[in-house]
């Protein structure tokens, strides 16, 4: 028994649900539209205010994608009326982010700036104000881009252990070592 598949998923009036011939589901709101492609083995009902997800057998991929779709349509639906940000921090001496038109330019102790096109449905912005270290905010409806952005820049310089530096997630706790000293 799916226990996350079989609740419903509500619908507010600002967002438009529609199901098309082909099973696609289209999701319109305030800060735009996204579309989902569904199984054939999974059918949608929409009742009043909700979106009920329904499969079509017990077999056990029937039953994981039962909860993945459940999960995609309600992930979608917060996408299109709040829209996902993450938030990265940018910690070490000299390094710097810039964003010149939707260019990011990143300057991270290599001996070359590191340029980020991201892409069309995602939005950057980078805050040098508000607190000490820089901080790149990754913005947009569809969650699965937001977080694949987000990990994309943060792998142009991982935090490392000794000294913390490098760009990580705002909320991240690194885990740090002691060094050649204190094993003396």
């Amino acid at each position: 028994m799916s226990r996350i598949g079989n609740q419903p998923v509500p619908l507010t009036d600002k967002v438009e649900f529609s199901l098309d011939a082909d099973n696609v589901v289209t999701i319109k709101g305030e800060k735009g539209s996204d579309t989902l492609k569904l199984h054939p083995d999974i059918n949608i009902e929409k009742n009043d205010n909700e979106i009920i997800v329904k499969r079509s057998s017990e077999t056990k991929d029937n039953k994981s994608l039962h909860g993945l779709y459940r999960s995609l349509i309600n992930n979608m639906i917060t996408g299109v009326s709040e829209g996902y940000v993450k938030q990265l921090e940018i910690i070490g001496v000299g390094y710097r982010a810039m964003l010149s038109g939707n260019i990011l330019e990143l300057n991270l102790g290599f001996s070359h700036p590191i340029y980020f096109v991201p892409p069309d449905d995602i939005t950057l912005e980078v805050d040098t104000k508000s607190r000490k270290n820089p901080i790149i905010k990754v913005s947009g409806i569809n969650k699965e881009m937001v977080g694949q952005v987000a990990a994309k820049i943060r792998s142009f310089r991982k935090p490392e252990p000794y000294k913390g530096k490098g760009i990580r997630y705002l909320d991240e706790r690194i885990r740090r070592k002691a060094g050649k000293s204190a094993a003396k």
